[in-house]
């Protein structure tokens, strides 16, 4: 559950400009504000079941634009990438099958970047 709440809020991060206003307010007062569907509901005078129709389809709007932008994916790829560059160097030595794998990362993430 967690993931899929840090997903959320990465995606909202990312494409959530790109949203109409109202799906960008539901979204902040559901997932950030931790606001229930009632409180929302009563907050913009309707009822529940259109709070839960529009936050529906505002977290279908974010997946349809990573499916077709693919920046939360890229964004966890360097992230993994950086993470596993970091464990190498924290090491007092560096083999050099290690020094050449930091080259091999730095290699991906500059491809990913130029993508």
């Amino acid at each position: 559950m967690l993931d899929k709440l840090n997903r959320v809020n990465l995606l909202y991060d990312i494409y959530g400009p790109l949203l109409t206003q109202r799906r960008q307010e539901v979204l902040q007062l559901y997932f950030s504000d931790n606001l229930s569907l009632g409180e929302i509901a009563a907050e913009y005078g309707t009822s529940r079941q259109a709070v839960y129709d529009l936050i529906r389809q505002a977290l279908a709007a974010l997946e349809d634009l990573e499916a077709k932008l693919g920046f939360y994916k890229l964004f966890q790829f360097q992230q993994e990438r950086l993470l596993e560059a970091d464990r190498i160097l924290g090491r007092a030595q560096l083999a050099a099958a290690e020094q050449e794998r930091l080259r091999e990362i730095i290699r991906e993430l500059r491809q990913q970047n130029e993508q």
